[in-house]
C-alpha cells in the first residue's frame, strides 16, 4: 500500500511540477548544486583538518581551544595526567570519515588512514565505553571502509590493503560479546574493552542501546563467517521485540537482567529512534521478511498512537495516551525513513515543520515544547546533529524537487554563519544567542557534512545500492547476505505410509507409532502425524523465539529458532 501512494505521489508530481523537468531549469539546477557542493567540501575539510592537526589520534575535536577529547569513554572525563599511559585514543574521528574521504573522492587520504589505523589502532585497552555508541561508531565505520577499501572503483594502491580493518572490526567485536552475556540475552549498555563486565556495572539500557545492533554486527558476521556477531544482535533485538505493549509499542529504558520496563513512555526520537530505522534497514540488507513484519507493527502503531499532524508527541507504551508534546532534534531522522518505506506525503509534511523550526532559531534546537509553543529551558542546543540534513538527502533523491535544494543551502549557511570557527566547527550552547561551545562531534563529519555532498553531489551512489547506517556508514545491499530458506530444508513434521490409490492423512497414534521413525518416508506416500507433534505457531514456521517452535513429528524433539527466524531441529543434542 505504501508502495503505491509512493507512485501515486510521484504520478501528481509530474503533473503539479512540470517546471522541474524543464532543460533549462535543470541547467540552473545543476549549477546551483554544483556550487553548494564545493561550499561542503570546504566545510568538511575544514573541520577535518582541524582536528587532523589539533586532536589526532584522539576522539574528537575541541574547535575552540584546538585540542582533544577522547569522548568515546569515561576516559573522557578524566585529565591528561591520570589517562593510563600510552593511551592515545581510538582515532574516533578519523574512523568516522573514512566513507566521507571515499565519497569526497579522496583516496590518497582515505588509504593513509587505512594504513594508518592499521598499524596503530588497538583496541586492547582499560577502557569502559558506551556499547551502542561504540558499535555504531567505531565498529560500523571499520566495517563499511573495509568494504570500500576492497572495492577496486576506490583506487587503493594493489596490495597495501588486506583486509587489516576487519581485523580490527573482529577483534572489538568479541569484545563486544560479553555484554550480551545476560538472562535475557539484552546487553548491557556498556563493557570495558579489557575486561568486559565490570562489577556492579548498571543493569539499564535503552530500546536504540539494545535494540540498534543488527546492522553491524550482522555485516560482520557475513563478512567473517563467524555466526556470534549477527546471533547475539538478532536474539537480542527479538527479546525486545518481544517486549512490546498490547498496542505493538515499547518503552524508553529497560533492565538487562529482569527484561522489565523502567520507562514506559516513548516517541521516535531519543532513546528509540534508531530501533525504529534499523528494523527496516535490516530487512533491506538481510532480506528477512521478520524484519519488515516487526517494522510494519511497529510503524502503524507509531502512526496511529504518536502523530499528530505532521508531529510526533511521546505516549505511554501501555495505554496510547500522550505524555510529553515536544519536538526533539532528533526526531527529524523520520522523514528520511518514511522515504525509504514510501510514505512520502507523511514525511514531506513533518520534515517541512522541522525546516520551519530550523528557520525560526537559525539552527534545530535540542528540544522544543510544542504544547507551550517554546525552547525547552535548558536544552536549547545544538550540537551540529545531521538528521535533517539526511532527511532532507533522502526527499530529494525520491522527488528530485529544487525546494529540497534550497533547504540545503539554508542549513550549509547557517552552519557556516554560527558555528564555523578558526579551529573547525563549533557546537551551539544556546540557539537564542548562538553562543558557541567547545566540542565537535565526531558525527560532522560522518553524517553532517556527508548527508549534505550528498545532497549536492550523489555521484557515488550511481549503479550502486547502499543503504547507511545511523552514523552515516555505507553498506552494500548484496544478495548474497540476503538470507533463503535452505533447499534442504523442508520441516519434516509428517510421516508417510504407501498408499497406492491415494494420499490420505491418518494418525500415528491409531497406528501406534510414536515417534514415527519406524515409518519411511517417500514421494507419493501417505502422510502420517506422529502423536508427539505439537505444530509450529506458525504456518510457515516463522519464529521471533524459541517458544514459538513445537515439537518435531519424527524424533519427539523439542525444535527451536534459528538465528534466521525459522523453527526447525537446529541444536544438536
Amino acid at each position: 500500500m505504501l508502495a503505491c501512494r509512493f507512485r501515486t505521489w510521484v504520478l501528481l508530481l509530474l503533473v503539479i511540477f512540470p517546471i522541474l523537468f524543464d532543460p533549462s531549469f535543470s541547467h540552473f539546477d545543476s549549477a546551483k548544486k554544483k556550487q553548494m557542493r564545493e561550499k561542503v567540501r570546504k566545510m568538511f575539510y575544514h573541520a577535518y583538518e582541524n582536528y587532523m592537526t589539533h586532536a589526532f589520534p584522539h576522539d574528537e575535536l575541541k574547535p575552540l581551544s584546538r585540542s582533544f577529547t577522547d569522548s568515546l569513554s569515561e576516559l573522557g572525563n578524566l585529565k591528561l595526567e591520570h589517562l593510563p599511559q600510552n593511551y592515545n585514543g581510538t582515532a574516533l574521528t578519523l574512523i568516522e570519515s573514512l566513507s566521507s574521504l571515499v565519497i569526497l573522492g579522496n583516496y590518497t587520504e582515505f588509504e593513509r588512514a587505512v594504513l594508518w589505523l592499521s598499524e596503530n589502532l588497538t583496541f586492547d585497552v582499560d577502557a569502559r565505553v558506551n556499547l551502542f555508541e561504540c558499535n555504531i561508531r567505531v565498529l560500523g565505520g571499520l566495517v563499511s571502509a573495509h568494504i570500500l577499501a576492497t572495492d577496486s572503483t576506490n583506487r587503493l594502491v594493489q596490495g597495501s590493503y588486506k583486509n587489516q580493518l576487519l581485523v580490527l572490526a573482529e577483534d572489538l567485536g568479541r569484545r563486544f560479546l560479553p555484554a550480551f552475556d545476560t538472562p535475557t540475552g539484552l546487553p548491557y549498555a556498556w563493557i570495558n574493552l579489557k575486561y568486559g563486565v565490570m562489577k556492579n556495572e548498571t543493569t539499564e539500557t535503552s530500546t536504540s542501546g539494545c535494540g540498534s545492533l543488527i546492522l553491524e554486527m550482522g555485516a560482520l558476521s557475513r563478512l567473517t563467517g563467524d555466526p556470534r556477531y549477527e546471533s547475539a544482535a538478532l536474539r537480542a533485538l527479538r527479546k525486545l521485540w518481544s517486549m512490546r505493549s498490547s498496542l505493538n509499542l515499547l518503552g524508553t529504558t529497560l533492565d538487562v537482567e529482569t527484561g522489565e520496563w523502567i520507562e514506559h513512555s516513548s516517541g521516535i526520537g531519543a532513546g528509540v529512534d534508531s530501533f525504529y530505522e534499523y528494523l527496516f534497514k535490516a530487512h533491506i540488507l538481510f532480506g528477512k521478511e521478520d524484519f519488515w513484519r516487526m517494522f510494519h507493527s511497529a510503524y502503524l502503531a507509531v502512526q496511529k498512537y504518536f502523530r499528530h499532524g505532521p508531529w510526533y508527541h511521546e505516549a505511554d507504551m501501555r495505554t496510547g495516551k500522550a505524555t510529553y508534546w515536544q519536538l526533539t532534534s532528533l526526531q527529524a531522522f523520520w522523514p528520511g525513513l518514511q522515504v525509504l518505506v514510501g510514505d512520502i506525503a507523511a514525511a514531506n509534511s513533518s520534515h517541512r515543520e522541522f525546516v520551519h523550526v530550523w528557520k525560526k532559531f537559525g539552527v534545530l534546537p535540542e528540544r522544543y515544547l510544542l504544547d507551550h509553543q517554546m525552547l525547552h529551558p535548558t536544552e536549547k542546543y545544538y550540537p551540529l546533529r545531521p538528521e535533517l540534513a539526511e532527511s532532507t538527502f533522502y526527499l530529494y533523491q525520491a522527488t528530485k524537487d529544487p525546494w529540497y535544494i534550497e533547504v540545503g543551502e539554508t542549513i550549509v549557511n547557517s552552519l557556516n554563519s554560527y558555528t564555523k570557527v578558526e579551529g573547525g566547527f563549533a557546537s551551539i550552547r544556546d540557539v537564542t544567542t548562538m553562543q558557541t561551545e567547545d566540542h565537535m562531534h565526531s558525527f560532522f563529519l560522518a553524517e553532517t557534512c556527508k548527508y549534505l555532498y550528498l545532497l549536492f553531489d550523489d555521484s557515488f551512489l550511481v549503479d550502486r545500492n547502499y543503504i547507511f547506517t545511523t552514523e552515516g556508514h555505507p553498506l552494500p545491499v548484496l544478495s548474497a547476505w540476503h538470507e533463503r530458506l535452505p533447499e534442504i530444508y523442508i520441516p519434516s513434521n509428517w510421516t508417510y505410509v504407501k498408499n497406492e490409490r491415494q494420499t490420505k492423512r491418518s494418525s500415528a497414534m491409531s497406528l501406534q507409532v510414536c515417534p514415527a521413525l519406524s515409518l519411511n518416508a517417500g514421494h507419493g506416500e501417505q502422510q502420517v502425524e506422529s502423536a508427539c507433534h505439537v505444530p509450529d505457531d506458525q504456518s510457515d514456521h516463522k519464529c521471533f523465539s524459541d517458544e514459538e517452535c513445537g515439537v518435531d513429528s519424527t524424533s519427539c524433539r523439542r525444535r527451536s529458532c534459528s538465528m534466521a527466524g525459522y523453527c526447525g531441529l537446529w541444536l544438536v543434542v
